[in-house]
């Protein structure tokens, strides 16, 4: 298929749009070439999720067997590897990825990997352990970080393992945050042994009696994104100023979920954790300071990685 080119600017753009309120605030300060592959990039990570979730840009759930669910993977894993392949596709979402990879020369394990956790849910996975949780965590957003890396013109493994690290952050938020609504619909990203601390279940995690609990489990898993948080800070300075703001703005708006969420305390799921365009403004303009700072500091050396978990290491 050859799509013209205004019709696939308009698709990315409506993608992101009303895909990731989040993370479009901050792809905004991209320079323009950074934020068209950007852009290419979510729209077929969005595509994909919603494929998998029955979703139309995260939203309007709708009820899929797990046969039908298979065979929305089987499809996206054949058509991601058309994309990559620089094959003709149909769907613009795999357009977009066929262009964005070959620009950047993208190694098709990543976006596999991603594949590979959309298969996890797919497959009704059980996360016994933290490790467990950070392993799906990586697959479906500690990569999508390492893509975003390469987009930026990162190589070097050191911080495109931070750029890993920033996507587990995000996603460890994300689990707190959507807590609630996962487990309406039959998903559980919370450790089981955590849970069992509690006397938690999946049968019991949306009870209103237990918020508490479900609280104090999602105050721990919070904590464990702050090293991530801090590591990927750091690789920050590694990237051209403008990524460095877009990227430093997008670590503040998703950290702050988190601290919204643990502020609200066992109410905080009663309406939807979000941010405030005000307060997204704000981390804007902190930003940009932020920014310039790391970019400033890339002289000095690198502080070495902490010894946080990661996908070599698991392997």
């Amino acid at each position: 298929m050859t799509l013209p080119e205004d019709a696939l600017t308009d698709f990315i753009e409506q993608t992101m749009a009303h895909g990731s309120k989040s993370f479009a605030r901050a792809a905004r300060l991209f320079d323009a070439p950074t934020r068209r592959s950007a852009l290419e990039l979510y729209a077929w990570c969005r595509h994909c999720d919603d494929v998998i979730d029955g979703q139309t840009l995260g939203h309007d759930t709708q009820s899929m067997s797990a046969e039908e669910r298979a065979r929305c993977l089987d499809a996206l894993r054949a058509d991601t590897l058309r994309a990559l392949s620089n094959a003709p596709v149909e769907h613009p979402a795999f357009e977009a990825l066929r262009r964005v990879a070959a620009r950047h020369a993208i190694p098709a394990r990543y976006p596999l990997e991603l594949i590979e956790g959309f298969a996890m849910d797919v497959e009704g996975h059980t996360y016994r352990t933290r490790e467990d949780v950070l392993l799906y965590c990586y697959h479906v957003a500690g990569v999508v970080g390492v893509m975003m890396a390469h987009i930026m013109g990162v190589r070097d493994p050191e911080t495109l393992q931070r750029a890993a690290d920033l996507g587990i952050a995000f996603q460890l938020t994300n689990i707190c945050r959507d807590v609630m609504e996962d487990a309406a619909h039959g998903r559980v990203y919370l450790p089981t042994d955590w849970l069992a601390e509690h006397q938690l279940t999946r049968d019991n995690l949306t009870d209103p009696a237990q918020r508490q609990n479900v609280h104090d489990i999602a105050r721990r898993l919070l904590a464990e994104a702050e090293p991530y948080y801090a590591s990927a800070h750091i690789g920050i300075r590694q990237l051209p100023y403008r990524s460095a703001w877009a990227i430093a703005t997008a670590h503040s708006v998703y950290r702050g979920i988190g601290v919204k969420l643990l502020a609200g305390g066992p109410e905080a799921w009663n309406t939807r954790i979000t941010t405030s365009r005000r307060r997204k403004l704000v981390y804007v303009a902190q930003s940009a300071l932020r920014a310039g700072v790391a970019v400033c500091a890339r002289p000095l050396p690198t502080p070495q990685r902490e010894p946080l978990w990661s996908r070599e290491a698991a392997a």
